[in-house]
């Protein structure tokens, strides 16, 4: 086991949050969620788990950390490639939000488990915060996309979330679970492949259209 060094700075402490993550994120990869343990956690990071206690209590602390950098990383993207009266089409939007959200699976198979297990089982003050987060730069956004489109923030508000609903279900589907595929196989039923790209780009559009 490598040694371990416990932060004395907040500097330090943001390392050792950042290790966890990775971590997390790596062994998430490759393995169902029920699979993932602070064992496992711990195990990957080559630390004890009482040394991964002292940053955390629950996986569910550290996968609504990952949720909220890759929510922020998300609507950056989204809000640097639609700049302020850039004039771009529903089908150039559609293209490029197509590829942010490729470029984000992770932020959508976290979506698949985050407001049943993930947001059930943190603390009140780090849902405040993740929860605050997340309206201030949905809201931003759809401020952003109703001066781009032409058309009121409720709408546009939908279309963001519908894009994100879409997006947790698709992802999903993409995923390589060894359960489904056993049980498709035994059916004898081909699975179909999904270019979740491809896909989400003609929703979007579809989205954007729909006004």
């Amino acid at each position: 086991m490598a040694d371990f060094i416990r932060a004395r700075s907040d500097e330090q402490k943001e390392q050792r949050l950042a290790e966890i993550k990775r971590a997390t994120s790596e062994l998430f990869e490759g393995h169902p969620y029920h699979e993932i343990t602070l064992t496992t956690i711990a195990d990957r990071l080559g630390w004890s788990r009482a040394n991964l206690y002292k940053y955390t209590s629950t996986k569910e602390e550290i996968f609504l950390l990952l949720a909220q950098d890759q929510m922020d990383s998300y609507f950056d993207a989204l809000m640097a490639a639609f700049p302020q009266g850039c004039g771009l089409d529903a089908p150039v939007i559609a293209e490029v939000w197509a590829g942010i959200a490729n470029a984000h699976h992770l932020y959508f198979r976290i979506g698949d488990i985050l407001l049943t297990i993930v947001e059930t089982n943190v603390t009140i003050d780090r849902l405040i915060a993740f929860k605050g987060d997340y309206y201030k730069r949905h809201d931003a956004l759809a401020v952003r996309l109703a001066d781009l489109l032409h058309e009121d923030e409720t709408r546009s508000a939908w279309t963001i979330e519908a894009v994100y609903t879409h997006a947790v279900g698709l992802v999903s589907s993409c995923a390589n679970n060894p359960l489904v595929t056993q049980a498709l196989e035994a059916l004898g039923i081909e699975r179909r492949n999904v270019d979740f790209r491809s896909e989400m780009r003609d929703f979007i559009l579809m989205c954007l259209e729909r006004r």
